[in-house]
């Protein structure tokens, strides 16, 4: 994933916490926020994955899947908002347990709820 792509200021993930809104899922949440710009960029995502989830190589596991999973349907997604999606605990068994469909059949059903996937016709 691209740097343009990320969040990676604290600002950037309180801003989007503070003036955004979310979506709750069983094993993650959703928090969105459209940045103000004159012309559409390209989607940031932040990822929060805490220490209740498990150990460094689990957590960097989650992350790495989490990443992979939003990138599946990036294009779909609508341009120039700031996501950031928090894992909650059991993420990571299920990540362990689940194919990969399944994460990504997961978190992309927490964008059409927030109605931000543009669905091709």
């Amino acid at each position: 994933m691209d740097k343009k792509h990320r969040l990676t200021r604290s600002a950037d993930f309180q801003r989007v916490y503070r003036q955004g809104k979310s979506v709750a899922g069983r094993h993650m949440v959703l928090y969105y926020f459209e940045r103000p710009t004159e012309s559409p960029a390209d989607p940031r995502l932040g990822l929060t994955v805490s220490k209740k989830i498990g150990v460094a190589v689990v957590r960097n596991r989650v992350k790495r899947v989490l990443k992979e999973a939003f990138h599946q349907f990036q294009e779909d997604v609508a341009p120039g908002y700031d996501y950031v999606i928090i894992a909650r605990s059991g993420l990571a068994e299920y990540v362990e347990k689940s194919q990969f469909e399944a994460i990504v059949t997961a978190m992309a059903d927490l964008f059409r709820r927030a109605d931000l996937i543009q669905e091709a016709e």
